[in-house]
Order: C-alpha cells, then sequence, then structure tokens
C-alpha cells in the first residue's frame, strides 16, 4: 500500500474535499502517501555502510492537509510525519499526529512560547519538536548540534545517525541556522569518498504526487553531505523509540 486514508479533526484548519460539520468541528478525510522513501535507488552500488529507518510513517507536507503553511510550516510537517511513525510503529501510542494549530498550543501551553504564537506563522526546530514529541507521545529525544560543515558534519553527523537508525529505527529531523530549511532524515548511506542523507522533503506544496514522481522530482531523495552548507551548524532531532513495535 502506498497510501492511507486519515481522518483528522480540527476546529481551525479549512480542510479541503467533503465533509460533514459537527457543531465547530468539521471532519474530514485525506489520503496521504506512506513510506515515499521506499524504491530510491541506492546512491553507491558498494556502500561501507547503510542504515534505513525501520517502520513504517506518512508523509507531511506544505498544504497537505488544506492550510497553506509555504515559507513557515516545515518543522511542523517534519513533525507530523515522525508523529505518524510514532503511531504506526507503538501500539501503546496510537494517537493521531497533532495538527499545526495543537502543535503551537502544547508549546504555549508547555510554557515554551507566549500565548501569541497560537495562530501565528513562526518557525519551530529541534528543540520544539523534542517537546512535541515527548509532550503528546511520551518519546523522549536526543538533540545533537553539529557546530559546522567539514569533517564534524560528515564524521560525527554521519555516526550519530547510523547508530540512531540502527538502535532506534525513527525518522530524525535536521536543521540549522544558515541552512534552516528542516529535512527529515530518513537514512544514511557511506562510501570510500564521503556519505549520503536520505532526505523527506517537507517543503512540497501541490495536488498529491505518486511518490515515484516525487522521487524524481527530488522531494526524496539522497543527498551528500558534502552539497550541504558547510557554513551553517546543525541539529538532529532523534526520537528515543527502543524500536519497530515497542
Amino acid at each position: 500500500m502506498d497510501k492511507k486514508v486519515v481522518a483528522v479533526e480540527s476546529e481551525e484548519i479549512d480542510w479541503t474535499g467533503s465533509g460533514v460539520k459537527e457543531g465547530k468541528t468539521v471532519k474530514r478525510t485525506k489520503v496521504l502517501l506512506n513510506n515515499v522513501h521506499t524504491g530510491v535507488p541506492n546512491p553507491l552500488t558498494h556502500p561501507v555502510k547503510y542504515s534505513l529507518i525501520k517502520g513504517d510513517y506518512l508523509y507531511f507536507h506544505y498544504g497537505c492537509d488544506g492550510q497553506d503553511d509555504r515559507g513557515w510550516g516545515c518543522g511542523y510537517r517534519t513533525i507530523q510525519t515522525m508523529a505518524s511513525w510514532i503511531c504506526n510503529n507503538s501500539p501503546l501510542k496510537d494517537r493521531p499526529p497533532p495538527s499545526l494549530p495543537e502543535i503551537q498550543q502544547a508549546l504555549v501551553t508547555m510554557g515554551d512560547k507566549p500565548g501569541s504564537f497560537s495562530g501565528s506563522r513562526e518557525w519551530i526546530g529541534t528543540f520544539e519538536a523534542s517537546l512535541i514529541l515527548d509532550f503528546f507521545y511520551d518519546v523522549p529525544c536526543k538533540l545533537v548540534h553539529v557546530r559546522g560543515g567539514g569533517a564534524e558534519l560528515e564524521h560525527v553527523a554521519v555516526a550519530e545517525l547510523h547508530q540512531h537508525f540502527e538502535r532506534h529505527g525513527s525518522p530524525v529531523m535536521m536543521g540549522g541556522d544558515r541552512d534552516n530549511s528542516s529535512k527529515g532524515i530518513f537514512g544514511v548511506c557511506t562510501g570510500d569518498k564521503g556519505s549520503y542523507l536520505l532526505v523527506v522533503d517537507p517543503h512540497y506544496y501541490g495536488c498529491q504526487l505518486e511518490k515515484t514522481e516525487l522521487q524524481t522530482r527530488g522531494w526524496v531523495s539522497w543527498k551528500r553531505v558534502s552539497s550541504l552548507d558547510q557554513s551553517s551548524f546543525y541539529n538532529l532531532c532523534m526520537p528515543q523509540t527502543a524500536g519497530k513495535g515497542t
């Protein structure tokens, strides 16, 4: 199955498609793609080390719920994708991924953001992701700070990612300062001349595409670590789940 139908409720999002109003709540059924990384060709024929996520997830991206969040919502969408993995792979944590308003309100409730944050278009990053996954799912996250490009990005980040996917198997959120676009990291592949990251990009906006077209257009692809901004620092948010099915 490449698609999954999910029913989501919200009082603030105007979902597209057909639905039924119940009081102030609008119910809509959306079809989201799952496991969009499957079938992407490996970047190296004979890798020295190769690690991927384990388990199923849904692909959340700009506008996928009818809310136009272009320019500010990428971090939220990556969090939703990570949350969907937790829902699919942890039987006792079956709460659906939180909506954008729910994420904002949770950060206000926790005291991380002021009340004015709710309903805003402010960005969030890896730190907020760790708070949200702990708040909704009781899943702690490891935060790794990579000070810059070059050897630290190529070796420290890559080593952390290999270890994470082998031990936990959950998606990772990556973001930085100069390179402040949120990225979902779903695998890492290392060869003799460097490493590649399997990136699931939440910035796609438009009509729903099949996963093969998402891959062809580069929204899901392997990217050389050396192609990242070498002058930017990066942070990694790594959900510390015990593994698939736990």
